[in-house]
């Protein structure tokens, strides 16, 4: 049996197990799962969730196995990916360094400690610094084909 015919029997039966909890839960009705969830009593939803995070982990996992099988696979392919991740992480360092934290309190009372903050701002920075750096580039792409024509 091949691997593809392996992955068509796991999806149908992950499809048929969704549907089967899916009709459970319409078959109960809002109110009775409010009123379950309202005792604590998660019976009717939890299987539906699980199903759905076995599905995500299972996507990932193969995202992240079968994209390294075929970067390893490629010298050239993974000398680009490690000039890129590079280039990532020199972004975050420059904007972690540029950043500042500041204790901050948050609206349910709750004090955001100075290093999250610090984070905050170096995600936001990250964030503008690579939209900056795609507008470049595709500025520069576009310049680049007027003028070569």
């Amino acid at each position: 049996m091949n691997f593809q015919k392996i992955v068509k029997i796991v999806a149908g039966l992950l499809g048929i197990l969704g549907v089967v909890f899916l009709l459970r839960i319409i078959g109960a009705g809002d109110e009775e799962i409010k009123m379950a969830a309202a005792m604590g009593d998660f019976g009717t939803v939890s299987p539906l969730i699980s199903i759905a995070q076995i599905i995500l982990v299972i996507s990932i996992a193969a995202t992240v196995i079968f994209s390294l099988l075929n970067l390893f696979g490629d010298s050239q392919k993974l000398k680009k990916a490690l000039i890129s991740v590079g280039f990532l992480a020199l972004v975050v360092g420059l904007a972690f360094a540029l950043s500042t934290g500041v204790e901050t309190p948050l609206k349910d009372g709750e004090v955001l400690s100075a290093s999250g903050a610090r984070w905050v701002e170096t995600g936001i920075r990250v964030f503008y610094y690579l939209a900056v750096i795609a507008i470049g580039a595709m500025g520069y792409s576009g310049i680049k084909g007027i003028t070569n024509r």
